[in-house]
């Protein structure tokens, strides 16, 4: 089980919501997101309704100034809670649309794509096992996408802008 609790102000202050699953629409709920509380588990938070828009991952610990922290708006529309995952983990990068081309798979996290396959450009991906942060950027850096399992035949389905991939990062609650 994880729990996040969404607060109106800065430091935990103002009215506050508490979430134990995923939530499409947070907006009838409170209008404004200042500081954020993961009490258990992990999850990613999204500026748009529907699990759409800009991502955040969350996991255990206190933001009292989220938005300083993250760059992100105030606006907290929609959250999805990342199941625990305690088997492997595996996925297939593919270079291009519907896994056509050259395919990589990997078990591990890899902070630097392009040093190891010599690409960084990944147009889909299918997910075997586990759940994953894919990065824009090198070493964990930049904008970040949530991956479940399922097959992802185009970037645009996991709401990526471009099919430039940095590194990757297994989704482990320590």
């Amino acid at each position: 089980m994880g729990k996040i609790i969404f607060y109106e102000d800065r430091n935990f202050g103002g009215h506050h919501f508490e979430c134990m699953s995923d939530c499409a629409d947070l907006h009838s709920l409170f209008d404004h997101c200042r500081s954020i509380r993961v009490e258990s588990g992990m999850f990613i938070i999204y500026d748009q309704p529907g699990f759409m828009g800009n991502q955040y991952f969350m996991r255990r610990g206190e933001y009292s100034d989220y938005m300083g922290m993250t760059g992100m708006n105030d606006c907290v529309r929609s959250c999805r809670m990342i199941p625990m995952h305690t088997g492997s983990f595996r996925m297939q990068l593919y270079e291009h649309f519907d896994m056509e081309g050259e395919m990589m798979e990997l078990m591990n996290d890899c902070p630097n794509l392009m040093g190891r396959f010599h690409l960084a450009n990944f147009n889909s991906c299918n997910i075997l096992d586990g759940h994953w942060l894919v990065y824009e950027q090198p070493n964990y850096r930049g904008r970040h996408y949530y991956l479940r399992p399922g097959q992802y035949r185009s970037f645009t389905e996991w709401n990526g802008t471009n099919s430039r991939i940095g590194s990757i990062r297994r989704l482990i609650d320590v």
